[in-house]
């Protein structure tokens, strides 16, 4: 920065040293100080202390530079009133911050930031903060004393939980705790009660919790986690509720009390286990999008699906006329279903190659459909969505022909030696069941070459994969896998794509480097803290690049 800035307060301007004629109505810099300073978008990488001349700044704006540290003079800008220091590289607060009486608005995201000031709550006039996309991994109990904070951005930080304490903040309209590894939310934070907008997708929850005082909330954002049961008590008090955003969890029913959700308008429940709806969520009389693909929907066809809201919301208030008091009970799903109800597609099996039995909650595949294949070759295999606690022992008897098969969103918590004889297999979709390892026998599946085992529970890479040499997608997100052999994955030639998601690495073997073949390595969601964010944004090769300036020479 110019020396000339800094002073710019104290220094007679140049065209007056010209003998130009000025008045003393026009001495311009003799009436004003400097009130906003923006270097936004430079190369800077230091700021002088000379920022201290500056002392009737109220907005100093430095955001998309290269700074690693902040002069501590800022402390002395007692006038400051929005602070951005945001896309920097910044590792560290300066204590002086605290000591700025009027900031209103503190803008850090985007930095290498592991840690805040202790002292942050002493910053009691701050109405906006925004400390996403850093390194945090908790956060200062003191932020309970930010009394008058509306708007808080903790997004994509490494947080495991929230202090119960920041239900003090009794002003904050806006929580946003997107992409962090929360497993819970603290019940006290329900009873905020000004509370407008809260985001927690992208965590670990397994539950929401109940809002007794939020009665303010519009927006509700918790996609892409892990939650499986939708109380009545989550939604109950939620009159302002607007928008319920819950898509990509493990939602298996939705209750009745949906529809005290009255100024509802957008509904999104896409991707989940959902298998019935309540037909009065057609009465919700609002709401304009409702999304539920990737449910095993049994009450509603998909062509209606793909019609759009309107028309759903017609088909399900048509049904509240119908639904007597035993509509809801539908038969049971045995292994022994009547081939009258397991309805065999014949024209699938014979022209398309196809066969299908998904979405029907089953336990077991009714042997009348493998009998009603006969001599048909059946190319493709589709028993997800269901209810199987083992590979059906049957699918052998395909082992000739078959070479895709679907086994996702069940229970299956081993795979069978049958599977493993069905050497003309090229795509296997394991996704959403309950593994945790994988046989050795599968090193016979010699043609596979895309695995999907993604949201499983494996704690350890299955090593049998580094035995597959026609492999070119392992998709492993949603696991909780520890590490990866970097050696073993060099010698697969025709790997391509790695999604590791979500899994627990706590390091990223720099060897991996080596893996010139990989276009696509996805390492977004776990613990580790090299590659920093910032390298994993700009893609995999730069990824992989990386990697090998780190491999010890």
């Amino acid at each position: 920065v110019p020396q000339h800035v800094w002073r710019i307060n104290l220094d007679t301007p140049e065209e007056v040293q010209q003998n130009l004629s000025f008045g003393a109505a026009d001495r311009w810099w003799e009436q004003t100080d400097l009130t906003k300073l923006i270097l936004a978008s430079n190369k800077l990488q230091s700021l002088s202390e000379d920022v201290q001349l500056l002392p009737a700044l109220t907005v100093l704006d430095v955001h998309d530079n290269q700074l690693t540290s902040l002069p501590s003079a800022l402390g002395q800008l007692e006038n400051l009133q929005k602070l951005d220091v945001s896309h920097n590289k910044l590792r560290s607060l300066p204590e002086e911050l605290l000591h700025l009486p009027r900031l209103r608005s503190l803008l850090v995201q985007h930095n290498e930031l592991s840690h805040l000031p202790q002292g942050l709550g002493q910053l009691l006039s701050l109405e906006e903060l925004d400390v996403s996309n850093n390194q945090l991994t908790d956060i200062p109990t003191s932020f309970a004393l930010l009394i008058n904070l509306v708007r808080l951005n903790l997004a994509c930080n490494q947080l495991k939980d929230l202090p119960a304490d920041l239900s003090a903040m009794k002003s904050l309209r806006q929580l946003d705790c997107t992409k962090n590894y929360l497993e819970s939310v603290p019940s006290k934070l329900a009873t905020m009660a000004s509370l407008e907008q809260l985001y927690l997708r992208k965590n670990k929850l397994r539950s929401l919790p109940e809002f007794p005082s939020c009665k303010l909330l519009k927006e509700l954002h918790a996609g892409e986690n892990q939650i499986e049961i939708l109380n009545a008590e989550n939604l109950r008090h939620l009159n302002s509720l607007s928008v319920l955003e819950l898509r990509d969890n493990k939602i298996k029913s939705v209750p009745e009390e949906i529809t005290l959700l009255q100024k509802l308008e957008r509904l999104d429940l896409a991707n989940n286990d959902i298998s019935r709806l309540p037909y009065t969520l057609g009465n919700l009389p609002h709401l304009k999008f409702l999304a539920l693909e990737g449910n095993p929907l049994r009450t509603i066809r998909r062509d209606l699906l793909e019609k759009g809201t309107q028309e759903l919301l017609k088909y399900l208030r048509s049904k509240i006329q119908d639904d007597g008091p035993a509509s809801n009970e539908e038969p049971p799903v045995t292994a022994m279903t009547l081939p009258s109800q397991s309805r065999v597609n014949m024209h699938a099996i014979t022209s398309l190659k196809l066969l299908e039995y998904s979405e029907k909650q089953a336990v077991g595949i009714p042997d009348d459909l493998f009998d009603a294949v006969g001599d048909n070759p059946v190319a493709t295999v589709n028993f997800s969505k269901n209810q199987l606690g083992e590979v059906p022992p049957r699918i052998v008897e395909l082992k000739d022909s078959v070479c895709d098969v679907n086994l996702g969103f069940n229970k299956i918590s081993s795979i069978s030696l049958e599977l493993c004889r069905l050497h003309k297999l090229t795509h296997l979709d394991l996704r959403n069941n309950v593994l945790t390892s994988l046989p050795k026998e599968m090193e016979a599946l010699t043609r596979l070459q895309i695995i999907n085992l993604a949201f499983n529970r494996f704690k350890v890479f299955p090593s049998v994969l580094y035995q597959l040499p026609a492999l070119e997608t392992i998709l492993l997100s949603n696991n909780q896998v520890g590490a990866v052999d970097p050696v073993q994955l060099k010698g697969m030639d025709r790997l391509g794509t790695l999604d590791l998601q979500n899994n627990d690495l706590l390091q990223v073997p720099p060897e991996l480097g080596n893996c010139e073949n990989l276009r696509m390595l996805l390492l977004e969601g776990n613990p580790f803290r090299t590659p920093r964010a910032a390298i994993l944004a700009k893609g995999t090769a730069a990824v992989l690049e990386y990697l090998r300036s780190r491999i010890p020479t």
